[in-house]
């Protein structure tokens, strides 16, 4: 049946339309986390680089997402969004009357038909909760809803402390949510205000339903810790810890004599794959320190196995031309834009940028990468 999902899944993907949410970034070609945190921290950076302004991030979390959808609801967007009656019809019928019961060891409980809800841990699942939620964008200028699957975050990009339509276009997600039979969770959503500025106010936290929204520090962001400083000694840590651990394997492989060709994929699979997680959103503005306490593993996992490996920042440049050029040549891709030619037709405009935080972040870096590879 999985088999089956994985080509009506991509039979769908051909039916739908260009114009879909650019910002919703799950299953789509050329899209992945790490576009997605890096347009969220261009969003915000380039507007903290202003005067008198701060960014407000709000991280959705929503009670059984799957759970609550309404398939006829659901099948009536799909039809707006060009899916014929017959493909229409099929979904339907998958996602209700669906036999269930519970078993545990030798008891199975009795049979319930449900006709909500999307199977947990099919395929299609997360596709048509996306489609549901095309509608779910930002109608102020100001604010961007950026979405990945179930993960939504709402950035509000203040000026002078006016929060008005920041707030608006939280009710205004709130009221969307209800129209749409989804539950936010008011305990697990979490805001993190970012504020650079001198004299900084008050920032009253948010009211949804009637319950107050947590401000918080720093958030784990599809698996990336972000903080309110912008800053990656959080991240950098937690990547250190896991990775030294992993470090504890590949010394006992050694000691089994397993010859380097092997110990090298252990490591690319176990511990470079950590290292260089999302590595283009976080590396630019990585401080020196937490640059050299990464590089150290590579150096140790290097005398393990007695080869030369790639050091986190080749892995970083490689990455970034990689992506960058990925971007280039998407017109469809919500980053497009960023990448313009001079009128000479050989170099990339750059980002202008007044602070470090900006220029060292991705889509800046990935230019002047760019523009050095041409020259080269």
């Amino acid at each position: 049946m999985k088999c089956f999902e994985r080509l009506v899944m991509r039979h769908i993907k051909t039916l739908l339309p260009p114009s879909l949410d650019p910002l919703q970034f799950a299953y789509r070609h050329n899209r992945s986390t790490d576009d997605t945190i890096s347009t969220a921290l261009h969003l915000a950076l380039t507007h903290l680089d202003k005067k008198d302004t701060h960014v407000r991030m709000l991280y959705i979390d929503f009670s059984s997402a799957f759970n609550t959808i309404i398939p006829q609801q659901l099948i009536g967007k799909l039809s707006l969004l060009g899916l014929n009656t017959s493909l229409c019809n099929w979904i339907l019928d998958f996602l209700t009357r669906r036999p269930q019961s519970v078993r545990i060891g030798n008891c199975t409980s009795s049979t319930t038909t449900l006709s909500t809800g999307a199977p947990q841990g099919c395929v299609l699942s997360p596709l048509l909760f996306t489609l549901l939620t095309h509608d779910c964008v930002a109608t102020h200028s100001s604010n961007h809803i950026i979405k990945f699957a179930d993960d939504t975050t709402v950035v509000g990009l203040i000026s002078k402390n006016d929060e008005s339509a920041y707030r608006e276009e939280v009710q205004r997600l709130t009221d969307w949510c209800k129209d749409n039979n989804l539950s936010l969770n008011v305990d697990k959503t979490k805001e993190m205000v970012v504020d650079f500025r001198r004299t900084r106010g008050d920032h009253s936290p948010l009211s949804i339903n009637g319950s107050s929204v947590e401000i918080v520090d720093s958030t784990k962001f599809l698996g990336v810790h972000l903080e309110k400083d912008l800053g990656w000694s959080l991240k950098t840590s937690f990547l250190h810890k896991k990775a030294q651990q992993r470090l504890f394997f590949l010394r006992r492989l050694r000691k089994a004599q397993l010859p380097p060709p092997i110990l090298t994929t252990f490591y690319r699979g176990t511990i470079e794959s950590i290292l260089s997680s999302c590595i283009t959103a976080w590396f630019g503005n990585c401080a020196i320190s937490d640059r050299k306490t990464l590089q150290r593993i590579v150096g140790t996992a290097e005398k393990i196995i007695g080869v030369s490996l790639p050091s986190i920042k080749d892995i970083y440049t490689t990455r970034c031309i990689s992506k960058a050029t990925s971007i280039v040549a998407d017109w469809t891709h919500p980053s497009h834009t960023l990448f313009t030619l001079l009128p000479s037709g050989k170099r990339y405009r750059s980002i202008r940028a007044h602070t470090s935080r900006l220029c060292n972040s991705f889509f800046p870096q990935a230019i002047r990468l760019l523009n050095k590879k041409g020259l080269d």
